[in-house]
C-alpha cells in the first residue's frame, strides 16, 4: 500500500486535481472495484455476517436493497455525471458540482454541502477504525485503543502522500482481496459444518437454546413488512455518497462507465453473497464446535472463520482481507472530507486565491484532522459497526440524493429547491436518530429506517420549492451539451 502511495505520489498530486480526482483519468476496472471496495468497507466483512448470525437470513434484505440500489446508481447516476461535472467548470467536488449547476454566487450550496459530508463522513470514518480496533483485538490480543491508531496510522500514511489516485489503487488491490476472502471462507466452512443438511441441523440446535432461531433460514420471520422495507431502503443510499459517486466523476470516458458498471455489480454480487454465507455457516460452526460459551461478539465471526479453518499463511492473508476492506473505505471518506475542507471551505472562504501547491498542503492536514477526530469518536469499544454506518449512509443518502437525481434529470430544478431539500434531508435523519420520540416504546429509528423519511421529506421540499421560486438560467447550455451526449451513446447504457 505505501508503494502504491509512493507512485501516486510521483504521477498525481501536482495540482489540486489530480490529488482530489486523479486528473479524470481512472480505468474502469480500477473505478469499480475502488468505488466497490470504499463502498463495503469492515461492514461486508463484520458487520453483515454478524447481522445475519443474530438474525437470520432475514437480514440479507440490506443486501438485496443495496444491491439494486447500486445498479440504478450505475445506470442512472454514473453516466450524466461523470458528463455534467466536466461540463460544469471541471467540477471536482460534490459541493463545487452544486454550486456550478446552479451558479450560486452566495457559496451556501457549497458551505450547507461541505458540512454535511464533514459531519456525516467523520461519524462514517469512526465505524471503519472501530472495525479495524476489533480486528486487531481479535487476532493479535492488541489493546483495542492501540488497534484504533494502528488502522489509522498505515490508512493516513498512503492518503496523505498519494492522493485520490493513491486511494482508488489500493481500492482496487484491496477489492481483489476481499473477492478471493469471501469465495474461499464460505466455501471451506460450509464444507467445514457438513454442508447444508449439516448447517441446518446445527443451526436447528442453536434455534432450541436461542429465542427466535427457529425461523433462522425464514426470509420474513421475525421481522415486518415496514423492516423488510427498512432494509432495502438501504439502497436509496447510493444517490447521495460522496465517497462512490466521485469514482464516477474520475473514470476516463462515458464510454468506460458501462464497463465499470459490469465489472462492479459483478463483484458485488459475488462479495455480498458470500459475506451473507458466512454469517449463516458462521452460526452452525460456533454450535458444532461448542464455541457458544467464549464466542461473545458477532461481528468477528469471519475473523473466528478465518483463523480455525485455515493454515496460519492463508488465514493471515484472509485478515488482510478485512484489514483492506477497512483501509478502502477510511481512505476514501477521508479524502472526500479533505477535499470539501481544502476546495469548499479553505479555497472558497479564505483565501480564493491559493497556490496549487498551498491546497495540496491544506487538503493533507485536513486529512489528518479528520482521521483525528473520527479516532476520538471510535474510542467507544461498544460501538456498533453496522449501526455507525447505517447513520452515515442514511444521513447522505437524504441530504444529497434527491438533489443529485433532480440536478441530472430536472431542467427546472433551482438553486433554492436544492438548499431547502438539502437542509430538510440532513435535518429529518438527526431527528430521527436523536429525537426523544418513541412509539410503543420504540424510538423511531427502530419502526422505520431513517433514510425512508429523509429521502421522501428532502425529495418534496426540493420540488416544491423549485415550483414556486424563481429559476434563473442555471447552466442551460452545459445541461443540453450533457443531454446531447448522452443520446449519442444509448447502447452503453441498456
Amino acid at each position: 500500500m505505501m508503494a502504491i502511495g509512493y507512485y501516486a505520489y510521483q504521477k498525481s498530486t501536482s495540482n489540486i486535481s489530480e490529488y482530489m480526482l486523479g486528473g479524470r483519468r481512472l480505468h474502469p476496472a480500477v473505478g469499480a472495484l475502488s468505488a466497490g471496495a470504499s463502498d463495503m468497507s469492515g461492514w461486508m466483512l463484520m458487520g453483515l455476517p454478524g447481522a445475519v448470525y443474530l438474525s437470520g437470513v432475514s437480514e440479507a434484505w440490506i443486501a438485496v436493497g443495496l444491491t439494486i440500489g447500486a445498479y440504478l446508481n450505475y445506470r442512472f447516476v454514473a453516466p450524466r455525471l461523470r458528463v455534467y461535472t466536466e461540463l460544469a467548470k471541471d467540477s471536482i467536488t460534490l459541493p463545487d458540482f452544486f454550486e456550478n449547476r446552479f451558479e450560486d454566487a452566495s457559496h451556501a450550496l457549497r458551505f450547507i454541502s461541505a458540512l454535511v459530508i464533514i459531519v456525516f463522513f467523520t461519524l462514517y470514518t469512526s465505524a471503519g477504525i472501530v472495525a479495524g480496533g476489533k480486528l486487531f483485538e481479535a487476532s493479535f490480543g492488541m489493546d483495542y485503543q492501540l488497534g484504533l491508531f494502528v488502522t489509522a496510522g498505515v490508512v493516513l500514511a498512503y492518503t496523505v502522500i498519494g492522493g485520490f489516485l493513491a486511494v482508488s489503487l489500493t481500492d482496487f488491490v484491496q477489492g481483489c482481496i476481499m473477492f478471493i476472502a469471501l469465495v474461499l471462507v464460505p466455501i471451506v466452512a460450509f464444507g467445514g459444518v457438513g454442508g447444508l443438511e449439516g448447517m441446518e441441523s446445527h443451526i436447528a440446535d442453536a434455534g432450541a437454546r436461542t429465542t427466535g432461531m427457529v425461523d433462522y433460514f425464514s426470509w420474513t420471520k421475525g421481522t415486518s413488512l415496514m423492516g423488510v422495507i427498512s432494509l432495502l431502503a438501504w439502497g436509496l443510499g447510493y444517490f447521495g455518497q460522496p465517497h462512490i459517486i466521485v469514482r464516477f466523476m474520475a473514470i476516463r470516458s462515458l464510454k468506460d462507465i458501462a464497463i465499470s458498471r459490469y465489472i462492479g455489480m459483478s463483484w458485488m454480487i459475488v462479495t455480498v453473497t458470500g459475506a451473507v454465507i458466512v454469517g449463516m455457516v458462521g452460526l452452525a460452526y460456533v454450535q458444532k464446535s461448542g464455541l457458544q460459551a467464549t464466542f461473545s461478539d458477532p461481528e468477528t465471526i469471519f475473523i473466528l472463520l478465518s483463523q480455525t479453518l485455515f493454515h496460519p499463511l492463508i488465514s493471515g492473508f484472509l485478515l488482510a482481507a478485512i484489514l483492506a476492506a477497512i483501509m478502502s473505505t477510511i481512505s476514501s471518506q477521508l479524502l472526500v472530507s479533505s477535499s470539501s475542507l481544502t476546495e469548499d471551505i479553505y479555497k472558497t472562504f479564505f483565501k480564493r486565491h491559493a497556490a496549487q501547491s498551498e491546497l495540496v498542503l491544506v487538503g493533507r492536514i485536513a486529512t489528518v484532522l479528520v482521521c483525528g477526530v473520527a479516532i476520538a469518536l471510535a474510542f467507544d469499544r461498544s460501538s456498533s459497526i453496522l449501526s455507525l454506518v447505517g447513520n452515515a449512509w442514511a444521513g447522505f443518502g437524504a441530504a444529497f440524493g434527491p438533489i443529485i437525481l433532480l440536478s441530472l434529470y430536472w431542467r427546472n430544478f433551482t438553486r433554492n429547491g436544492a438548499l431547502a431539500g438539502m437542509i430538510a434531508g440532513a435535518l429529518t435523519v438527526l431527528f430521527w436518530l436523536f429525537a426523544p420520540i418513541k412509539i410503543d416504546g420504540q424510538a423511531l429509528s427502530s419502526i422505520v429506517y431513517e433514510i425512508i423519511p429523509g429521502f421522501v421529506i428532502s425529495t418534496i421540499v426540493a420540488v416544491g420549492v423549485s415550483l414556486v421560486s424563481q429559476r434563473v438560467n442555471e447552466m442551460d447550455g452545459e445541461f443540453e451539451a450533457m443531454e446531447k451526449e448522452m443520446k449519442t451513446l444509448p447502447k452503453y447504457f441498456l
